[in-house]
């Protein structure tokens, strides 16, 4: 879709023809990186594809080995699953029986047995007809221990409850699965993209890649050795974005840098260390960061934010044109993002919509990440009857910053039934802009919007073990009112003592 890029102009009104962190969002991204959305962000045989909760074994297609038969008009593709003990060679013996049959297989997959530990299930999908089906059954049953026959795949291949629900991690150790499933590296690079042909550049960004595939949770965060021309580079988007703050950005965010600058060396002449601005998020508001080595699927980076945890990039745009970037760096994450997450009512409304893309379908996922770009990425609040922006893709874009707060922008109240479904533009200036009364307001109206989303549970995050409970029946949510009840018992003895001390 290259005839869609827009030239940039030059200076601090320059309009990026990419708006950093756009690209997680738009389905038109991955149409001009030659993917469709749906391919991008949930082919299995993509690098970022979707995962399913199951054990990793490769499919399987064999050709036909009777190529040259008709095929009977009742042939059609029919599924056994059965078990076999978990010794070498079962499996080749099982699988020999599909062969005296003539049967074709078209698709196997296995994993674990649920009932018996020694045993693996094999699920598998075969090309033939009714008769031909009802004649392997009933040999196979003479055999092997048949389970069920015409299992829907998506049953199969779910956890344990047939339900269909995607995988996602329930514990945060697990998001190193994630952070890692990354769609594009951050050294493969558009041919229009400013450092394309720096070969140094390019280089650069590899080592940034190798720094954030390497890391794990709980290891502390590398500690880079800027360049004299990244720190030159971080130092002129840092001066022109501080002259806009005190009349452009929200109070929180003006609350937050001053702390920035005095904690994690947030200045002209520095860049701010991850493994610093983590610490410091953490004691604010419970959130941390890890780095990331590019872009991961909407799916994977809402998923973080359910454990407040937010994926960082760590290099810096190209030095040729400071004011222009077109991805996400660290100038977007640190300038744009870090202040806010900061502010507790923010880190509340970010994990409240990370928490709700668990377990979601493809469809409410996408809903939620749209909502997610015009809040979190390119939101507006209203502050002292002033507009203000608190959306990192503003706070980080001189020129977009302005432009959103001026008389020609278009604005609207921020509604998740309507706002999901507003395109997500990537090659100029949003079209319309959705601003809230406030966080809390905006997290109200996603707790709303949330309980629309289609999964057969709900989802608890356990500070204590940093783990997320599935409330799927009453016992499950019968130790959430427990901990409630907890809670409930030193808020009452608090007011009891006020009462009596203070008389209030």
């Amino acid at each position: 879709m290259a005839s869609e890029v827009q030239p940039k102009k030059k200076g601090p009104e320059a309009v990026p023809r990419m708006q950093p962190a756009m690209m997680m969002f738009s389905s038109k991204y991955w149409a001009r990186r030659g993917l469709s959305l749906d391919s991008a962000m949930f082919d299995q045989q993509h690098t970022g594809g979707q995962m399913l909760r199951r054990t990793s074994f490769g499919r399987i297609d064999e050709k036909p080995d009777r190529e040259d038969k008709p095929v009977t008009h009742d042939s059609g593709k029919t599924t056994v699953v059965f078990s076999v003990k978990n010794e070498v060679g079962c499996l080749v013996k099982a699988l020999r029986l599909f062969q005296e049959k003539q049967v074709n297989l078209a698709h196997i997959e296995s994993r674990t047995c649920r009932r018996v530990p020694t045993e693996v299930e094999i699920y598998a999908e075969c090309s033939c007809t009714k008769t031909a089906f009802n004649e392997l059954v009933q040999y196979l049953k003479n055999h092997i221990n048949v389970i069920c026959c015409n299992t829907p795949q998506h049953a199969w291949t779910t956890d344990g409850d047939g339900d269909g629900v995607p995988w996602f991690p329930q514990k945060i150790s697990e998001l190193d699965q994630c952070s890692h499933r990354v769609l594009m590296y951050g050294s493969e690079l558009d041919a229009d993209h400013p450092g394309f042909k720096d070969q140094v550049y390019r280089q650069r960004r590899k080592y940034f890649v190798e720094v954030a595939m390497n890391y794990k949770f709980g290891q502390p965060i590398p500690r880079i050795k800027y360049t004299v021309e990244e720190v030159k580079t971080w130092g002129v988007v840092f001066r022109e974005l501080t002259k806009l703050y005190p009349t452009h950005a929200c109070r929180e965010y003006l609350k937050n840098l001053p702390l920035l600058t005095k904690l994690c060396g947030y200045r002209e002449d520095n860049i701010p260390q991850l493994e610093d601005v983590s610490t410091f998020l953490r004691e604010r508001s419970g959130f941390t960061v890890r780095p990331v080595a590019g872009y991961l699927s909407p799916r994977d980076f809402l998923a973080g934010l359910a454990y407040r945890v937010f994926n960082c990039t760590q290099y810096v745009r190209h030095s040729v044109d400071p004011l222009y970037t077109p991805e996400p760096d660290t100038c977007h994450e640190l300038l744009g993002h870090v202040p806010l997450l900061a502010d507790p009512k923010f880190a509340q409304f970010s994990q409240e919509i990370g928490l709700a893309s668990l377990g979601a379908s493809d469809e409410d996922v996408q809903k939620l990440a749209t909502c997610y770009f015009f809040t979190i990425e390119f939101g507006l609040c209203k502050q002292d009857g002033q507009l203000r922006a608190y959306g990192a893709g503003l706070l980080s874009s001189i020129g977009e910053l302005k432009h959103a707060l001026s008389d020609k922008a278009a604005v609207k109240t921020f509604d998740p039934k309507t706002t999901c479904y507003q395109e997500c533009l990537i090659t100029t200036f949003q079209e319309v802009y959705f601003v809230s009364e406030s966080f809390e307001e905006a997290k109200e109206k996603m707790r709303e919007f949330a309980k629309t989303i289609k999964r057969p549970f709900s989802v608890y995050y356990n500070p204590y073990t940093q783990s997320i409970d599935l409330l799927k029946d009453t016992r499950s949510i019968e130790n959430v009112v427990q901990d409630l009840r907890c809670d409930l018992t030193t808020v009452c003895d608090a007011l009891g003592k006020m009462n009596r001390y203070l008389g209030i």
